[in-house]
């Protein structure tokens, strides 16, 4: 199902999204209004404040504080990329410039700040400890995750487990807060709020499987980021930590020695590595292994056009090019 159709239950709330976004972007700093405006308005795919309203409406949900939330997990998505595009130095994103390389690293940081201390306050509004409690949990978790990913960089014997444990912090933990929070707002039983978190949790892990394999498969203009980014930083993903688990001695020495430097010189030998050691094909069978525990995670649930969209999100992120 193509994205335009999993959105068509929620067209509605996702329109209120975007003015509950417009509205709280406002800053009397005018720095703050345009870089805040310019990563905002890049767009992108919006899947992690598109999976709160579904599964808010999925859960019974009939207000409209569920667009709250959802702005409020794209406020601190969009601040992690503010401060992700300065620590690995990136220049291209959602097919146009980073706000860092437009407004330089101080700005985007700043800014980044900003989106994350303003999320706070709208969680003050919406005024459910739980909420906070959950959020706040998830920011920490977040920030650690970028600090194990810098540990990984350039490591070679970062293994598979330590790759997932990034992930799962980085990725994969907001989505599961995104869809936790959607329950709470909608007064959910505790077994249905866990069966959400456990939802986005495995659309999380799945969704950052496919992002890291498209990295060594994807079209640039397609992807609308530059291919090798993850090489090019050092950052040992799956398929190539697949790859030097599953390729001859001297094959793996020489990928060990490409990680440990980093940088594109060697992104084609890299890339044959990892299609013929399967690596591509092994981390799509993690993906799709993931969605399949997110739909599974849905079988508490009445059935409903949100739930068959919850269902369609999750074959989306592991079937998508981009």
């Amino acid at each position: 199902m193509q994205l335009e159709r999993i959105r068509e239950p929620v067209a509605e709330d996702l329109r209120g999204i975007d003015r509950v976004i417009i509205g709280r972007l406002a800053s009397d700093v005018v720095l703050v209004n345009q870089v805040s405006q310019y990563i905002i308005g890049a767009g992108g795919k919006r899947l992690r404040p598109l999976s709160v309203v579904l599964a808010a409406r999925a859960c019974g949900y009939r207000g409209d504080q569920h667009q709250v939330a959802a702005a409020i997990i794209e406020f601190i998505h969009t601040a992690t990329l503010l401060h992700d595009d300065v620590v690995d130095g990136s220049d291209l994103r959602r097919g146009r410039e980073t706000a860092n390389h437009v407004f330089g690293n101080e700005a985007s940081v700043l800014v980044g700040d900003y989106l994350y201390s303003r999320a706070f306050q709208m969680m003050i509004d919406l005024g459910d400890l739980r909420i906070q409690e959950v959020m706040a949990n998830a920011t920490n978790t977040i920030a650690e995750g970028e600090v194990l990913q810098l540990m990984n960089a350039h490591d070679p014997d970062t293994t598979e487990q330590r790759y997932l444990d990034v992930i799962y912090r980085k990725t994969a933990k907001l989505f599961e807060a995104g869809a936790q929070v959607a329950a709470i707002v909608a007064g959910a039983p505790p077994e249905i709020e866990a069966a959400m978190a456990a939802y986005g949790r495995h659309l999380g892990t799945a969704f950052q499987l496919v992002d890291d394999s498209l990295d060594y498969s994807a079209d640039k203009a397609e992807l609308g980021k530059n291919i090798g980014d993850d090489l090019a930083e050092g950052k040992p993903t799956l398929p190539l930590i697949y790859a030097m688990a599953n390729s001859a001695p001297e094959d793996t020495a020489r990928l060990r020695q490409i990680v440990h430097d980093g940088g594109l010189d060697e992104l084609d030998t890299v890339t044959r590595a990892i299609e013929s050691s399967g690596g591509l094909q092994y981390t799509a069978r993690l993906a799709r292994r993931e969605a399949d525990l997110a739909i599974d995670a849905l079988g508490r649930l009445p059935e409903s056009a949100y739930l068959g969209s919850l269902r369609a999100l999750a074959d989306f992120a592991v079937g998508r090019s981009y």
